[in-house]
């Protein structure tokens, strides 16, 4: 399971939509092909609504499975059908 970490998108201590889309715009969704997705919620900072649906939307493309939460009581929001 892939593992994405919402800490990586703080910029001067809170999530900003500006940076967040170009951390987003640069990341590689490929790699996420096929695989199981975590997107870790224990961020340090409060993370904004928008934050999270561009994320899921975005690895939904190429994702077979997306989770929220921890490994061990996570929440899946997202099941692609075969």
């Amino acid at each position: 399971m892939e593992t994405i970490l919402l800490d990586d998108f703080i910029d001067d201590g809170i999530i900003k939509e500006k940076s967040f889309r170009e951390k987003i715009n640069n990341m590689d969704f490929d790699s996420f092909s096929s695989k199981k997705v975590i997107i870790k919620g224990c961020a340090g900072v409060t993370v904004p609504t928008w934050a999270y649906l561009i994320l899921v939307a975005n690895l939904a493309q190429v994702a077979d499975k997306i989770y929220f939460g921890e490994p061990r009581h996570a929440v899946k929001i997202f099941n692609r059908d075969k």
